[in-house]
Protein backbone atom coordinates (compact mmCIF):
# COMPACT_ATOMS: atom_id res chain seq x y z
CA UNK A 1 0.00 0.00 0.00
CA UNK A 2 1.65 3.19 -1.15
CA UNK A 3 -0.33 5.46 1.15
CA UNK A 4 0.10 4.56 4.82
CA UNK A 5 -3.07 6.31 6.00
CA UNK A 6 -5.71 3.87 7.14
CA UNK A 7 -9.46 3.94 7.56
CA UNK A 8 -11.27 1.66 9.97
CA UNK A 9 -14.29 -0.09 8.52
CA UNK A 10 -16.86 -1.47 10.90
CA UNK A 11 -19.10 -3.89 9.06
CA UNK A 12 -21.53 -6.60 9.99
CA UNK A 13 -21.32 -9.86 8.08
CA UNK A 14 -22.93 -13.23 8.54
CA UNK A 15 -21.20 -15.89 10.61
CA UNK A 16 -20.74 -17.86 7.40
CA UNK A 17 -18.92 -14.95 5.75
CA UNK A 18 -16.74 -14.47 8.82
CA UNK A 19 -15.86 -18.18 8.81
CA UNK A 20 -14.95 -17.96 5.12
CA UNK A 21 -12.67 -15.00 5.83
CA UNK A 22 -11.00 -16.94 8.63
CA UNK A 23 -10.40 -19.82 6.23
CA UNK A 24 -8.96 -17.49 3.59
CA UNK A 25 -6.66 -15.89 6.18
CA UNK A 26 -5.48 -19.34 7.23
CA UNK A 27 -4.84 -20.23 3.57
CA UNK A 28 -2.81 -17.05 3.06
CA UNK A 29 -0.87 -17.80 6.28
CA UNK A 30 0.01 -21.30 5.09
CA UNK A 31 0.84 -20.35 1.50
CA UNK A 32 2.80 -17.11 1.83
CA UNK A 33 6.18 -16.38 3.30
CA UNK A 34 5.16 -12.98 4.68
CA UNK A 35 5.06 -13.90 8.34
CA UNK A 36 1.88 -13.13 10.27
CA UNK A 37 -1.14 -12.49 8.03
CA UNK A 38 -3.95 -10.26 9.25
CA UNK A 39 -7.58 -10.09 8.14
CA UNK A 40 -7.15 -6.48 7.04
CA UNK A 41 -4.23 -7.42 4.80
CA UNK A 42 -6.21 -10.26 3.23
CA UNK A 43 -9.24 -8.02 2.65
CA UNK A 44 -6.98 -5.37 1.10
CA UNK A 45 -5.48 -7.96 -1.24
CA UNK A 46 -8.90 -9.29 -2.25
CA UNK A 47 -10.25 -5.79 -2.87
CA UNK A 48 -7.18 -4.74 -4.86
CA UNK A 49 -7.39 -7.83 -7.08
CA UNK A 50 -11.14 -7.41 -7.56
CA UNK A 51 -10.63 -3.77 -8.47
CA UNK A 52 -8.01 -4.69 -11.09
CA UNK A 53 -10.40 -7.24 -12.63
CA UNK A 54 -13.21 -4.69 -12.65
CA UNK A 55 -11.02 -2.07 -14.36
CA UNK A 56 -9.97 -4.56 -17.05
CA UNK A 57 -13.60 -5.51 -17.67
CA UNK A 58 -14.61 -1.86 -17.89
CA UNK A 59 -11.90 -1.23 -20.50
CA UNK A 60 -13.09 -4.19 -22.57
CA UNK A 61 -16.67 -2.92 -22.50
CA UNK A 62 -15.79 0.51 -23.89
Amino acid sequence: MSNNSRVQLNVRVTKETSDKLDEIVEYYQQNTKLGRVYKGDVLTDIIDKSFEIMEKQKLRNY
